[in-house]
């Protein structure tokens, strides 16, 4: 499900997790049926962009716009995504029809 190509596809938010803020924690996490993944500040601004059908550039331009003073943020992006899709966060945009 998590195969695809990062640098070409679409993709979104795998369907079995859930992005929420949690007080608690007092940071965003992701919720799945055996847990939750605390987020930082920057994974939470990255997984909030999956939540619709999104690309690696589509995300990356539009955290540069918000965030013009980042140096080499799109290599942090790219990092942080792989490993999204390493863990099955994030799910090819056609594999949740």
């Amino acid at each position: 499900m998590s195969n695809f190509d990062l640098n070409t596809s679409r993709f979104i938010i795998n369907p079995r997790y859930r992005l929420q803020w949690e007080a608690a924690q007092n940071c965003h996490v992701l919720l799945y049926p055996e847990g939750l993944v605390q987020l930082s500040g920057s994974a939470a601004e990255i997984m909030q962009r999956c939540q619709q059908a999104t690309t690696l550039d589509a995300i990356t331009k539009d955290l540069q716009q918000q965030f013009p003073e980042a140096d080499e943020l799109a290599d942090d992006v790219r990092e942080f995504l792989l490993e999204a899709q390493a863990q099955h966060w994030i799910v090819a945009a056609d594999a949740t029809n």
